[in-house]
């Protein structure tokens, strides 16, 4: 049963850490999507498939911002009691750290098993459909548009040119098409104005131009045959496009189970196995270390007496950061086959875990211990060294300046 205590605690980490989530998810959706708008239209698809990429994008975006997303709100949770000395008035009452952590664990352990969801078996099938949008988007399966005031290659035999386009490219004007085919025959066509339409048959398009000039010829004709005409309708086969490679030819693609099942399957090559065994490592690995956020959120939201410096802010996202750079080289080298994955993923692992209780003991339970008390006193002393050198530092203290 939840006490006021664990209440105010709970409504203290919410706000910092679903903000820094979201925050962090925006960042990373806006970063990308400029890029896929560029991409986009690079390849002439339609401006609704960056919204369908995007969205299979914020699977992988939410597996990251979700522990620093934990992190930064109990620190900064526990860093409110702390600098307001409510931390203190909780502990007098006989309220330690070990109970203070019951409701930062529930938090840890619900956003646990939700990123173990995500990166077990939504992210592999999201990240799928995202390479088969870039797939279809370069093979021109999305019904790429044509690119206005640009020759545009729709078959070998077929060649179009649209000066300006409406309407999303419902009503087209100024347009040129050119057409060869077998037996040196031609098809030159101008017309003020066209647009596409639908057939029954699936893999043929017709362009209805209107207003224009038709020119015919073949090898037989002393003349080309020109035609004026009202209205015409240019039949155009669609090419055939190449079917998608199926799901799992990359690991990053797999889910839990069926990096296990490829991991130890003796049949398939070596490289897939140390690939498929390290992805997996990597993931449990991730999903395990956030238990550990919890305490280093702790040990670095408490500050000196009379201090206030945010340096436990700054240095946990760091040591998130590096951790997972090392997971990310860790699980290179295991793909490579260098090191076992078992052992590259797992070692860094116990270091940090090992690390992390080190500056939570030395907060709860040695009597005056402060982890990042001499790391603060350190970055005094460079900051005042920094001062002294700079030049409004010297005119500061009274010294002249040239």
């Amino acid at each position: 049963m939840l006490t006021a205590v664990d209440r105010y605690l709970a409504r203290l980490i919410a706000v910092p850490l679903f903000a820094t989530l979201i925050i962090a998810a925006m960042l990373l959706v806006l970063d990308k999507m400029l890029r896929l708008f560029d991409f986009v239209a690079e390849q002439g698809g339609p401006v609704s498939v960056v919204w369908r990429m995007l969205a299979n994008l914020l699977p992988e975006y939410l597996s990251l911002g979700i522990p620093i997303g934990l992190m930064l709100g109990i620190l900064l949770a526990f860093r409110r009691l702390a600098t307001s000395s409510e931390l203190d008035v909780l502990r007098a009452v006989g309220l330690g750290y070990g109970r203070l952590l019951r409701v930062p664990y529930m938090y840890t352990i619900a956003l646990a098993l939700l990123n173990l969801a995500i990166v077990g078996f939504i992210q592999p099938k999201a990240r799928y459909a995202y390479e088969g949008l870039q797939f279809e988007l370069r093979s021109g399966a999305l019904g790429a548009s044509i690119k206005v005031g640009e020759f545009t290659s729709l078959s070998k035999q077929m060649t179009v040119r649209i000066e300006q386009s409406h309407k999303q490219g419902a009503d087209l004007s100024g347009i040129f098409v050119r057409a060869d085919s077998k037996g040196g025959r031609t098809l030159a066509v101008t017309a003020e104005k066209g647009s596409f339409l639908r057939t029954d048959d699936p893999d043929v398009i017709i362009f209805r131009l209107k207003n224009g000039t038709l020119v015919h010829d073949e090898p037989g004709f002393k003349v080309p045959r020109v035609l004026s005409f009202t209205s015409h309708d240019l039949p155009i086969d669609l090419p055939k496009v190449e079917r998608f490679r199926g799901r799992g030819g990359k690991e990053r693609e797999l889910t839990i189970p069926e990096l296990v099942r490829v991991g130890h399957d003796g049949r398939r090559p070596l490289p897939q196995r140390n690939e498929s065994r390290a992805s997996f490592h990597f993931r449990i690995v991730e999903v395990a270390m956030m238990f550990l956020l919890p305490l280093l959120a702790v040990a670095l939201a408490v500050p000196p007496k009379r201090s206030t410096s945010a340096l436990g802010v700054f240095l946990s996202i760091v040591m998130v950061v590096t951790y997972h750079k090392v997971n990310e080289y860790a699980q290179g080298m295991g793909a490579l086959g260098r090191i076992d994955p078992l052992i590259a993923l797992w070692v860094p692992f116990v270091l940090f875990a090992a690390l992390i209780w080190w500056l939570y003991y030395n907060l709860a339970f040695v009597p005056g211990g402060q982890p990042i008390g001499g790391l603060e006193k350190v970055f005094a002393k460079l900051g005042k060294l920094v001062r002294r050198w700079l030049p409004f530092g010297r005119a500061r203290n009274g010294e002249a300046t040239a």
